[in-house]
């Protein structure tokens, strides 16, 4: 049996500490799901790509992309809902929903492409807590839906 000194240990111990530090901490629980779907369309999460599909989750964070004949829906916590067009490219920048703490969010960079808006429970109770960014300018909800349609930063 092979005995570890003290520097054996430490060096064990710091090596785990590297590699506690470089992996990327997990997604929290999804603040969504993609409920429609036509067409091919990604969901890149942190590092990690997967095929969209109904039932795919989606998180704070998330990077949508639909490819270019398709189109993709996604039901967020609070109802609302998110349509996206062909060829579009959606971030979920911020997304808080705890209504028994009074914590209301909702913050998209829609990137390129055409998105339909459809408020839920946090634009019908704090619309100043909700923001959709585009290349030129940033969308403060105000209403129930709107559509917005944006192509890439040159």
């Amino acid at each position: 049996m092979q005995r570890w000194n003290s520097m054996g240990w430490g060096l064990l111990l710091a090596s785990g500490l590297c590699v506690a530090q470089t992996s990327a901490p997990a997604p929290s629980e999804p603040v969504g799901r993609i409920k429609t779907l036509q067409g091919a369309a990604s969901i890149r999460t942190q590092s990690q790509t997967v095929e969209a599909a109904v039932g795919t989750p989606v998180f704070q964070g998330s990077v949508i992309q639909t490819g270019k004949n398709a189109s993709l829906g996604v039901t967020f916590k609070d109802s609302t809902v998110l349509s996206l067009g062909a060829d579009t490219q959606l971030t979920v920048d911020e997304y808080v929903y705890n209504p028994n703490q009074g914590q209301y969010k909702f913050g998209a960079n829609l990137g390129k492409g055409a998105l339909n808006y459809l408020s839920g429970a946090i634009a019908k109770t704090r619309p100043d807590a909700v923001s959709v960014k585009t290349p030129g300018a940033v969308i403060g909800v105000r209403g129930t839906n709107f559509v917005v349609k944006t192509e890439e930063a040159q």
